[in-house]
């Protein structure tokens, strides 16, 4: 089945925060290292004192432009996708990004459903070329940064957070990387999970960095503890689905995938992917994950963008870019290599 537009990633790119050692640095996070060691993370990237989103972003931009041949005339839409705090409210981060890139008039749009944005995004960039034919080349970027002021990269949940941002160019009729189908499942039950607690207009003030996230997901489960239970089975259940739904979107079967490219979860999380979705461990992004840890959205393209650099994906290997986000929403593209 062919996609109602066909489209292409064009080039990738990336940047990402200075390393750091888990072993080594997990201690001045929290008060119980060993448990964040178990997750089998080795480094985690911090961006510098001072360099936001923004930056962040518009490197990886221009490192994608550069890497196409392209300059800022010939980008027609800009999509930023960002996952973190962001660095400014009533503030729009697209129209930052642009102007660091010197987009001068371009249309933006910015991007903000967590860990969903960008993969979801091809899909939203599908839609604009089809309504819009003078749209050729669309530059998507996705920036995920942590603030320490409002969380606790180590225990916010049991993904270790890291900074830095991947973008793409994507291209009408572009034949390499097409994107085929995005397809998503949303649970609202579960939509407060995760959420900064202190800082929007409903609980302007409060100390965030004291709110244990994951306990408060116990307690939301606290009448019903079999629920819980069910839960944790249900998350890997549903990428396994929502992968199959990706698939009979574009006419093709799970069997075909070569690479599932899942958020940075850690090992144990990614293991019962893998065991879900029946796709061999090895064929998942877990080796990447414990280097890179989780950078928000922009883990998928970051790591497509790490592999195609590699010459890891082969003519005609189909590629998952599958994710769970806080929400509770479970997503999925499909991308023919």
């Amino acid at each position: 089945m062919n996609p109602p537009i066909a489209l292409g990633i064009v080039s990738l790119a990336h940047v990402l925060g200075e390393p750091c050692d888990v072993a080594e640095t997990a201690g001045s996070y929290v008060d119980d290292p060993d448990r964040v060691i178990r997750w089998g993370y080795r480094t985690f990237h911090r961006a510098a004192p001072g360099v936001g989103q923004t930056r962040m972003a518009a490197d990886a931009a221009q490192r994608a432009l550069d890497a196409a041949g392209l300059s800022a005339s010939d980008i027609d839409y800009l999509v930023v996708a960002d996952s973190g705090v962001p660095e400014y409210l009533n503030w729009d981060a697209s129209a930052a990004v642009a102007r660091e890139l010197e987009l001068g008039s371009t249309p933006t749009l910015l991007a903000t459903q967590g860990c969903a944005s960008a993969v979801t995004a091809l899909q939203q960039i599908a839609g604009l070329m089809a309504v819009r034919d003078d749209i050729q080349r669309v530059l998507l970027v996705a920036v995920h940064r942590v603030s320490e002021e409002h969380i606790n990269r180590m225990r916010n949940n049991t993904c270790l957070g890291s900074d830095g941002a991947a973008a793409a160019v994507v291209q009408r009729g572009h034949g390499r990387l097409q994107w085929l189908a995005t397809d998503q499942i949303v649970d609202p039950r579960y939509v407060d999970f995760f959420r900064v607690e202190y800082g929007g207009s409903a609980a302007p003030t409060g100390e965030n960095l004291k709110v244990d996230q994951l306990g408060l997901i116990h307690q939301h489960f606290r009448r019903e503890p079999e629920q819980l239970a069910q839960f944790v089975k249900d998350v890997d259940h549903q990428v396994a689905a929502v992968v199959e739904r990706a698939c009979e979107r574009a006419g093709v079967s799970s069997s075909e995938i070569r690479r599932l490219i899942y958020l940075n979860d850690n090992q144990h999380s990614l293991a019962g992917v893998a065991k879900a979705t029946g796709i061999p461990l090895e064929r998942t992004n877990a080796a990447l994950s414990a280097e890179l840890s989780h950078v928000g959205c922009a883990d998928q393209l970051m790591c497509l963008s790490i592999y195609d650099s590699r010459d890891e994906l082969a003519p005609g290997d189909l590629v998952a870019l599958a994710g769970l986000s806080g929400g509770m929403q479970w997503f999925c593209s499909l991308v023919r290599v």
